[in-house]
């Protein structure tokens, strides 16, 4: 099945975003799938030419200056082993490749995948607010915590 990569947003609708954040206890639903990627600094997607489904996505954010930061990157699992994930992050460091630092953190297990696109090790720091997990945008009396 042909794949293509993209990065225009403009042609793609929350229609084509099913299936990702595998795993997440309370992932994003395709809308707000839709409105990450519209935010980001950068995004690189690929498409199943046949289905007309996003298959994978990477998502940078940045100041545009010095500095970009990797948050997201999923491929579906009927996708994986393609070398679509590979594609995804290669199209977006070239996109990157202005920047003094492109940063990302992950599970110690996936580092050596990063290591094969050029990346090394560094250590980082993070906060996870899991109730937050699905993007909903809470108003202070909402929120999970009882605001």
């Amino acid at each position: 099945m042909p794949i293509r990569f993209l990065d225009d947003l403009n042609v793609i609708t929350a229609n084509q975003l099913s299936g990702f954040f595998v795993g997440w206890s309370d992932p994003p639903n395709p809308e707000t799938h839709l409105r990450i990627l519209k935010g980001s600094y950068r995004a690189v997607l690929a498409l199943d030419e046949q289905t007309g489904q996003v298959v994978g996505f990477v998502t940078a954010i940045s100041d545009g200056v010095l500095s970009a930061y990797i948050p997201l990157l999923e491929v579906l699992p009927d996708y994986h082993d393609r070398g679509i994930g590979q594609a995804l992050v290669a199209r977006l460091l070239e996109m990157l490749k202005h920047l003094y630092m492109v940063d990302l953190l992950c599970d110690p297990d996936l580092q050596p995948y990063y290591e094969r696109l050029g990346m090394r090790k560094g250590c980082g720091m993070m906060v996870r607010r899991y109730e937050y997990q699905s993007g909903v945008i809470y108003e202070d009396s909402d929120s999970p915590q009882g605001g």
